[in-house]
């Protein structure tokens, strides 16, 4: 993962339902926490946040400027937004160690058309969506490609240990776990009614009370 954002960012010290009075005048509560330091409650101006976060998602490492500390690196682990109107209300940040591996989800990105259903033959059946994986947060990846044009017939398949995927990155997803399938239609048909896990996202939706979240 090459490309890392930042945020200027001021320390706050309003908590609980007062917090009400920041978003009001254009500012977000956030909390920076980790394992080696004291949770540290901040404020960032909401369009520099929300531009972000849309870029950084939850695999990019963001710098966290507060004037008279040291930058921060962190990436987004959890963002509570409005249940209506969709608007950030608070996020809470990771601050990372550049020597400490972090675990992550990512999505799977398929790539291309399969041959197999280009001509008729069957149908694509998904299987996963995301992988679950580690990486130092230099190493961490925002996808992973599914080459769909090896699925030449009817019972072709790629599995996890089948993709390609960086050797400074630790897949914690099993190896045998399916990704996609070609079947026949009349199979679709049949297993139609399965539940399909579909891509969870990065960044979630949470409470509406900031101070549920401190």
């Amino acid at each position: 993962m090459s490309d890392s954002y930042t945020l200027e960012a001021q320390a706050r010290t309003v908590i609980g339902k007062k917090v009400s009075q920041l978003r009001r005048s254009g500012l977000v509560p956030v909390v920076v926490y980790g394992s080696k330091s004291d949770p540290v409650n901040l404020q960032i101006p909401y369009r520099a946040l929300q531009v972000t976060l849309l870029k950084a998602g939850g695999t990019h490492l963001i710098n966290i400027n507060v004037e008279g500390s040291k930058p921060q690196s962190v990436l987004a682990r959890s963002v509570q937004r409005h249940p209506i109107k969709g608007e950030i209300l608070h996020v809470d940040f990771l601050a990372v160690d550049a020597s400490t591996k972090i675990a992550t989800v990512v999505p799977l990105h398929f790539v291309g058309e399969a041959p197999a259903e280009k001509a008729r033959l069957g149908v694509l059946l998904n299987g996963l969506q995301t992988l679950d994986v580690e990486a130092l947060p230099a190493d961490l990846i925002d996808s992973v490609d599914v080459d769909l044009s090896v699925l030449k017939a009817v019972g072709d398949s790629i599995h996890v240990r089948d993709l390609k995927i960086s050797d400074k990155v630790t897949v914690l997803t099993g190896a045998d776990e399916m990704v996609v399938r070609i079947i026949v239609q009349e199979e679709q048909t049949e297993t139609s009614d399965a539940p399909v896990s579909a891509e969870p996202e990065v960044l979630k939706k949470g409470k509406t009370d900031e101070e549920d979240a401190e």
